[in-house]
């Protein structure tokens, strides 16, 4: 009985296993080998294998550095700086933010259904568009946002937002922070609709503080399904490439690690070290949700 259930269980996730090695296993693999190859998108039957020199050689990912600013550093030591920053800092925000819009949207109001559903805009709004949009409005010459600040008397001269090394990846985290806000509120707004209500009723009648509630009570409850809806968004912010290259044109202080993978395949035609680059940036990604959820203690599956 158990080796006929065994097939049988085999035999319905066979179509996915066999999907997944198709979209997901096989391009990989591709991406694998041709980074071991000095291959050219004008010639890639020309190629050879280079071994790890698109990793390690004199002009690889890890290899060509230079001296800026008392230490040593690379194009795709910086695309890794400038996406972990973005990274950490939209997340982190989105985050709190999201908390508090849940909280607010849990509660019993008037067009609670209303506000629900117009809370989602900015995130059912395309990337691209509201990156469009938004670099419509921090435009430096005729954008809203300086028209709004000079107008408020806060700001008296153009402020190139997206343009300005110091200012353009902040820029991007805070449209980022607009756009996702929404997603990490839905989630969490989720995991509150579960909790159980003996417990706030129990501490309404005993008298506790609602700060105190909300640490002792919600902040637990809702810890494991937070910290998973904060995996989703890391995942996803560590490969942001539209947004950036919207509003910034991938520039070099504000180039992710997908920015800079485009860059050496599309505009350099340079496959192998751009596949280098993909496989580097697919085991970032891979390392660093490993790291989080153990050191966070996420556990997404869990045995009954």
């Amino acid at each position: 009985m158990s080796s006929s259930r065994t097939r049988t269980a085999w035999l319905f996730v066979a179509p996915v296993v066999l999907l997944l090695l198709l979209v997901a296993a096989w391009p990989l693999g591709r991406s694998i080998y041709f980074s071991l190859t000095d291959a050219n998108i004008n010639d890639l039957s020309a190629s050879h294998v280079i071994g790890l020199a698109n990793y390690f050689g004199d002009a690889g990912l890890f290899g060509n550095r230079y001296y800026v600013d008392g230490f040593w550093a690379s194009d795709w030591g910086v695309a890794i700086s400038n996406t972990f920053r973005f990274a950490i800092v939209s997340v982190a925000i989105e985050s709190v933010l999201g908390l508090g819009i849940a909280l607010l949207l849990n509660m019993e109001f008037p067009g609670r259904a209303f506000v629900r559903t117009a809370i989602l805009v900015p995130w059912a709004i395309p990337t691209i568009v509201s990156a469009k949009v938004w670099g419509w409005m921090l435009n430096d010459q005729f954008g809203a946002i300086n028209a709004l600040l000079a107008w408020l008397g806060i700001t008296h001269a153009h402020i190139a937002w997206t343009a300005e090394p110091s200012l353009a990846l902040w820029s991007v985290v805070a449209v980022d922070v607009w756009k996702t806000t929404p997603f990490m509120a839905l989630l969490i707004l989720a995991a509150l609709q579960t909790l159980p209500k003996e417990c706030y009723e129990a501490a309404r009648v005993d008298g506790v503080h609602p700060l105190r509630v909300f640490f002792r009570i919600t902040l637990p409850l809702i810890r494991q399904p937070l910290l998973v809806a904060v995996v989703f968004r890391i995942l996803d912010a560590l490969r942001v490439f539209d947004l950036i290259y919207v509003l910034t044109s991938n520039g070099a202080s504000t180039v992710s690690m997908s920015g800079f993978v485009r860059s050496a395949m599309v505009e350099n035609g340079d496959i192998g070290f751009g596949s280098a680059a993909s496989t580097s940036l697919f085991f970032i990604i891979l390392l660093s949700a490993w790291l989080f959820m153990k050191a966070a203690g996420v556990r997404l599956l869990e045995k009954s």
